[in-house]
């Protein structure tokens, strides 16, 4: 058994069993090994952001971590905005990455880079590995580390030499990991922290509880909406959540809004605001006039949890101590009729509303397209909602990726923005190679309208000409049909809310992967 032997036979007995994969010449002892572990599956992707948003959604959805295989430096650079995106989804990824031979380094061959920097900016563990009688422990070692509290990026770095390296124990191939995987416990939250939250709660005064993490769904949740049905407190959560547990018989939690502005508004006139696995909220961007630290000045935030500490426990403590046996206020079933007439996103938003499937995942990456879509999937069928958490984008259509591998009995609907589409397109291709059933909604405004709001929002003045090209899709225009059938996705287009009701019944109705580029017009 050789490094790479081991090192992938440990990850299988660490509990992996997905590894997103975009490999190269110094990782082909990796892949040759992947043939002796079949519990191992390997999915290859074409763009290493693909990997990388593949192994953030598999991990949401599965709560343990997959891999991702990388080359190099220039590999994991390629997927950072996602790993970035997964650091702020608290989501558990093991990362290997090749790395020269140790004795080939000193040459500065072209790819050599200073990958432990790279690494380093997104991951909570990194370790280059340096002895190849150790690597199936730096494989648990990374599973473990992935999988502490709150959850964390564990990246691995493997010299070439050492995976082919011959291990020196004789019965490596039976042994596996060597020992147990540790993971590290939560912390139990004191008692005093949860009297105190308690207290601010039951106060009188207006407050709110803002939860996110592993909060925004499960028991958690419902913990948390027995606390503001109690307390009369509002039950708020990240602009942003990782994984959002929403509809019929689901506590209502209302969402953060993104603009500074609209925040300051929801927040205004709280005198007390618990923070439950979320931070104190502030603005993504600077602008000019507007203050960045989003809480109001005359109220008092109080950290009920957060980081390694147990969230779930800490609301049910908090439940227990506000409730007196009260129940959370539960949405009920409700879903909006069929749209007819143009097709705008708030049309769209119904159709989905319309015919949202139990148990559905969907990705979020609608961006300027989605304002309606929380209000007209409120009372669907329950289902999981994940976010665009880093605000990196080209982040949907691989967490959709992964989210289908995680959950093969689920249906996923990834809704996702035309410029956002192009920077992880070939996801699709993922999705047709493992036949994924994944319902891509492509909303096709021929813009980057985002910036176009942003221009205005940072009051960089009134666009001319020359600024109106870098927002313009229009010149050409994106042909999603083409693109995803280039890639083996049956995909039509939609121009009428009609049309698109049909084509979204279709492509839920059949299994694998589907694409619908549907034309609306951009919001400003």
């Amino acid at each position: 058994m050789n490094g790479a032997q081991s090192l992938i036979r440990s990850l299988a007995d660490a509990g992996v069993e997905v590894c997103f994969c975009n490999p190269g010449t110094s990782e082909m002892h990796l892949v040759a090994a992947l043939d002796l572990v079949p519990e191992l599956r390997a999915v290859l992707c074409l763009f290493e952001g693909v990997a990388t948003g593949a192994a953030d959604g598999y991990g949401r959805m599965a709560g343990r971590p997959a891999a991702t295989l990388l080359h190099l430096g220039p590999g994991l650079g390629n997927g950072l905005a996602n790993l970035h995106n997964a650091r702020r989804a608290r989501t558990p990824l093991v990362n290997v990455v090749g790395d020269h031979a140790t004795y080939h380094k000193r040459l500065d061959p072209p790819l050599e880079s200073d990958i432990d920097a790279v690494a380093a900016s997104v991951s909570g563990w990194l370790r280059r590995a340096d002895a190849v009688d150790d690597l199936a422990a730096d494989a648990a070692d990374a599973v473990a580390a992935a999988l502490g509290p709150p959850g964390r990026i564990a990246t691995l770095v493997l010299p070439a030499d050492l995976a082919w390296t011959d291990v020196s124990w004789s019965d490596a191939p039976a042994v596996g990991v060597p020992g147990a995987v540790e993971v590290v416990e939560q912390v139990a939250v004191a008692q005093e922290v949860v009297a105190g939250a308690a207290a601010a709660l039951r106060s009188g005064e207006p407050a709110a509880l803002l939860v996110g993490g592993a909060a925004t769904r499960g028991e958690a949740l419902r913990a948390a909406g027995r606390i503001a049905a109690a307390t009369g407190a509002r039950l708020l959560c990240e602009t942003f959540p990782a994984r959002l547990e929403r509809g019929a018989g689901v506590p209502p939690v209302e969402r953060l809004a993104y603009p500074a502005e609209a925040v300051a508004a929801q927040l205004a006139g709280l005198r007390h605001l618990v923070l439950a696995g979320a931070a104190p909220p502030v603005s993504s961007f600077a602008y000019p006039g507007v203050a960045g630290d989003l809480v109001p000045t005359d109220c008092q935030v109080h950290i009920l949890a957060h980081g390694p500490e147990d969230l779930a426990g800490a609301l049910t403590a908090l439940s227990d101590a506000t409730c007196a046996g009260a129940g959370a206020q539960l949405l009920a079933p409700e879903r909006p009729l069929p749209p007819t007439g143009a097709l705008t996103a708030e049309t769209m938003a119904y159709g989905v509303g319309a015919l949202l499937p139990e148990h559905a995942i969907v990705v979020d990456e609608a961006n300027t397209s989605g304002p309606w879509l929380p209000g007209a999937t409120a009372g669907a069928p329950r289902h999981d909602w994940l976010t665009l958490t880093g605000g990196a984008i080209g982040q949907g259509l691989p967490v959709a990726t992964g989210a289908a591998v995680a959950c093969p009995d689920r249906p996923v609907l990834c809704l996702e923005s035309d410029g956002s589409a192009m920077y992880t397109v070939s996801a699709l291709w993922t999705q047709a190679h493992e036949d994924l059933d994944v319902t891509t909604v492509v909303l096709n405004n021929g813009a980057y309208a985002v910036l176009d709001r942003e221009l205005r929002r940072a009051a960089a003045g009134e666009p001319g000409p020359r600024a109106r090209e870098l927002l313009d899709l229009s010149r050409p225009g994106l042909d999603f049909v083409d693109i995803a059938r280039g890639m083996g996705v049956p995909a039509e287009r939609a121009t009428t809310a009609e049309e698109f009701t049909r084509a979204l019944g279709r492509a839920l109705a059949e299994p694998g992967p589907r694409l619908i580029d549907a034309v609306v017009p951009a919001l400003v």
